[in-house]
């Protein structure tokens, strides 16, 4: 089997997009290309593979499986790639792309930084319903309150969007610490207070409107970044009183940065996640009694253009 591929990646999280126009694949195959595909060590490498495909309600329809086989029921930084994507492919500025959950309107945006194709996804819906996450605990709402069989003293506060995340707000020393790691593990390991996983963020504000977000993703492991999880801990600071409800806030990670935009009016709350959709390269998957692929062509430019913002952005993360 001959599979059509491009590496892609939204703030170094980074993905293999196939579009599954003319296939009739089962989940139990897409679970299996995942796992032989993004291995690092054979395979092509990646976070995940997102997979594009025709939509009955909407422009287009993706599915994020991870690097582990699991399903994601989002990524916003997968979702910007999926929206330059079908944006490239349908001739558009804007659409929508049904997810597991909701369906969600993308556009092309104005560049983050010159040379880098920039797009904006709506994440949403947005709980703060423990129920929703799940997460067992005896209470219906989690915001910056202790959880005591977590941490004695760090203060978390739990949202779906719809991904469960656990965010914490921290002093820039406590990201050099093993302390995230330990509590991540735990939590997306058999324990009784998250069964399904959890997505665990630390956040350090930097100054007003800038902030860097850290993220143990479920089913993955530390990654360069994770897009709901920076619209989440986005939405909590401004939640907190840290930020302001509407401005353009600058989210800083490991791979890079992107822009949000947190509203709440009480009857909806919702998330502008702003932010590069690079391509890597495109190839062929060659699937048959094992993975091989082929490398066609690679975006040198894009790669030049995004090493250039990280350069950039290398003095704001002093800790």
């Amino acid at each position: 089997m001959q599979i059509p591929y491009t590496k892609v990646h939204g703030s170094r999280n980074d993905f293999i997009l196939i579009d599954e126009a003319g296939r009739n694949w089962t989940d139990e195959e897409r679970v299996q290309l995942a796992l032989q595909v993004c291995r690092r060590d054979k395979g092509i490498g990646a976070d995940g593979i997102l997979f594009v495909s025709d939509s009955e309600t909407a422009d287009g329809k993706m599915r994020v499986f991870n690097a582990d086989g699991s399903e994601a029921s989002m990524c916003g930084n997968g979702l910007r790639c999926v929206a330059r994507y079908l944006i490239e492919k349908l001739g558009k500025e804007e659409l929508e792309v049904e997810t597991m959950k909701a369906t969600l309107s993308v556009r092309k945006e104005a560049e983050i930084f010159p040379g880098i194709p920039t797009f904006a996804v709506e994440i949403s819906p947005v709980s703060f319903k423990t129920s929703d996450l799940p997460i067992y605990v005896n209470q219906d709402v989690v915001i910056n309150e202790v959880i005591f069989e977590i941490h004695p003293e760090r203060k978390w506060s739990a949202l779906a969007v719809p991904n469960p995340h656990l965010i914490t707000v921290v002093e820039g020393n406590i990201i050099k610490s093993d302390e995230q790691k330990e509590i991540a593990e735990y939590l997306n390991g058999e324990n009784p207070i998250c069964p399904d996983g959890v997505n665990v963020s630390y956040v350090v504000p930097l100054s007003e409107e800038n902030i860097f977000v850290k993220t143990y993703e479920r089913g993955v492991g530390f990654t360069n970044a994770c897009g709901t999880a920076m619209s989440a801990s986005t939405f909590i600071t401004c939640q907190l009183g840290l930020n302001r409800w509407g401005n353009k806030i600058n989210v800083y990670n490991p791979g890079g940065k992107v822009q949000c935009v947190a509203t709440n009016s009480g009857e909806h709350a919702s998330i502008q996640l702003i932010g590069n959709a690079t391509y890597e390269h495109q190839g062929t998957i060659h699937w048959d009694q094992g993975i091989n692929f082929q490398i066609h062509k690679v975006f040198k430019d894009e790669e030049e253009a995004y090493q250039k913002l990280e350069e950039n952005i290398a003095a704001v993360l002093a800790f």
